[in-house]
């Protein structure tokens, strides 16, 4: 292949990956992670995405020397490693307590309004905003602050909408050993606000249903309360 097909070529594979990205195209439910993706310490991964964050910011023609700017290297290395993505580290999965049904409570427990933030993993920037999660107790309740800790942990990585709708699913089911679960996510993302298409008025649906969710009569009246006053 001579020079100039190559380089046209990869700028075609550059133009299509560009265009999946703002279709939000997901690959899988697993996060995708690299087999020795920590042998690195926390560390080592700060300081060598401050290294690379600083040599982007020389590239975009910043004065590193200015008091404003100086630290936003180590800054931004340590707030990627230690809290926007400290959902990749599996050492911070959120330790699960489960609790004998006393109640014997067996109608659906919602929890709705969860807060979350995480961030596009085709542009690295915010995907922001609301969880809804039930769930029908087989004989195991969780303490509420826990299904909370479940969402930050999967939203506290690079994502796609409808992989963290289907991991939280599914997290849920693994912990409470239940099939009965239901999730819905409504998200702005400022891939779509802040760039491209520049729309700030759209929001993004994503939902999961599984077990009695499935059927009509119990979501509806799931999706009848999260959408309530």
């Amino acid at each position: 292949m001579k020079p100039k097909e190559i380089m046209l070529n990869t700028q075609f594979k550059r133009d299509i990956n560009d265009d999946l990205g703002d279709d939000h195209v997901a690959a899988s439910y697993n996060t995708p992670l690299r087999d020795d993706a920590f042998e690195m310490s926390d560390l080592e991964k700060i300081e060598k995405i401050e290294t690379h964050f600083e040599e982007i910011m020389n590239i975009l023609g910043l004065d590193l020397t200015d008091d404003s700017l100086k630290g936003t290297p180590r800054r931004v290395a340590k707030m990627y490693v230690q809290e926007i993505f400290s959902g990749l580290d599996p050492d911070n999965h959120p330790k699960v307590t489960l609790f004998d049904n006393k109640y014997k409570y067996d109608q659906m427990l919602v929890e709705k309004d969860i807060t979350f933030y995480s961030n596009c993993e085709h542009h690295f920037v915010p995907i922001y905003g609301k969880v809804h999660v039930a769930y029908i107790s087989t004989g195991k309740v969780i303490g509420l602050s826990k299904i909370n800790r479940i969402v930050q942990y999967y939203a506290k990585r690079p994502q796609v909408q409808e992989r963290l709708t289907v991991q939280i699913g599914e997290e849920l089911k693994k912990s409470l050993n239940t099939e009965h679960v239901a999730i819905v996510v409504d998200a702005n993302h400022m891939c779509v606000a802040s760039r491209g298409v520049g729309d700030t008025n759209s929001k993004t649906g994503t939902a999961f249903f599984s077990g009695k969710f499935e059927e009509l009569q119990t979501k509806n009246e799931f999706l009848n309360y999260i959408n309530s006053q």
